[in-house]
């Protein structure tokens, strides 16, 4: 009967200890039996990454109950919970479902252009009207023209160029506001707001205008990670969270 209690007893500490110490854990991850590069293995429990080789292998230091992520921009996102048997075999098998290709929309259209032509007629008109120029240049005979008058086609296109800067900064601010939402769509799965961050879904687009006015935002731009974005919207979520609970006047 001891003997019984005390194997009892080592094999719950044994598994004990497998759960609170942290293994390095090898795995491969694969799609339809080919290996895949440059996956970026998260452990969300426990804020670290790596990547997988050419051969599709990694190695991260796990415990029992973390929770890991999977991402690559071809693939589907792929999200596991470590258990002790996972740690004891060592060789973790993940297989990612590729991702089916969007196309973008193109519009084709024809454009004819008509062939531009000029007469001798125009030709003697153009210079009929050098000519009455240079009359009054040298003679003082007026003309009918205003001499240093107000080129209200220069003020006219003046005009139009500072409406179309206005317009283009208008559009390149709706471009990067479009280019960020598409990155968290690209590389954060639907079901994290709701289940990790708790937000019902009506309230998902909302959450995501309201991250973007941060100008934080702009730095995930420029270096995309997956566990960095993550960060990032935890913290938004606080922040909305209380503005939310705020009294209204």
């Amino acid at each position: 009967m001891k003997v019984k209690l005390l194997t009892t007893i080592s094999f719950l500490t044994y598994q004990l200890s497998i759960s609170q110490t942290e293994k390095l854990l090898h795995g491969k991850v694969l799609s339809n039996n080919y290996p895949i590069k440059k996956v970026e293995v998260i452990n969300k429990t426990a804020k670290t990454s790596t990547t997988t080789d050419y051969l599709g292998e990694f190695s991260i230091l796990v415990k029992a109950k973390d929770s890991l992520l999977f991402f690559s921009k071809d693939y589907f996102f792929t999200r596991l919970k470590i258990t002790p048997e996972d740690i004891a075999k060592n060789n973790l098998i993940v297989n990612m479902i590729i991702r089916p290709e969007e196309l973008d929309e193109v519009v084709v259209t024809s454009i004819k252009l008509n062939p531009f032509k000029i007469s001798q007629q125009d030709l003697d008109d153009i210079k009929l009207t050098k000519d009455a120029l240079s009359l009054q240049k040298y003679t003082g005979v007026y003309n009918g023209t205003i001499t240093n008058g107000a080129d209200f086609g220069r003020m006219g296109t003046g005009l139009i160029n500072l409406f179309k800067k206005d317009k283009d900064k208008e559009l390149k601010k709706k471009t990067e506001q479009t280019v960020f939402k598409k990155l968290v769509t690209a590389s954060i799965p639907s079901t994290f707001f709701t289940k990790d961050l708790k937000l019902p879904p009506e309230e998902v687009e909302l959450f995501l205008d309201f991250c973007d006015a941060d100008p934080k935002s702009k730095n995930l731009l420029e270096n995309n990670n997956v566990l960095t974005t993550m960060d990032f919207l935890y913290a938004k979520n606080e922040m909305f969270k209380k503005i939310k609970m705020e009294p209204k006047n």
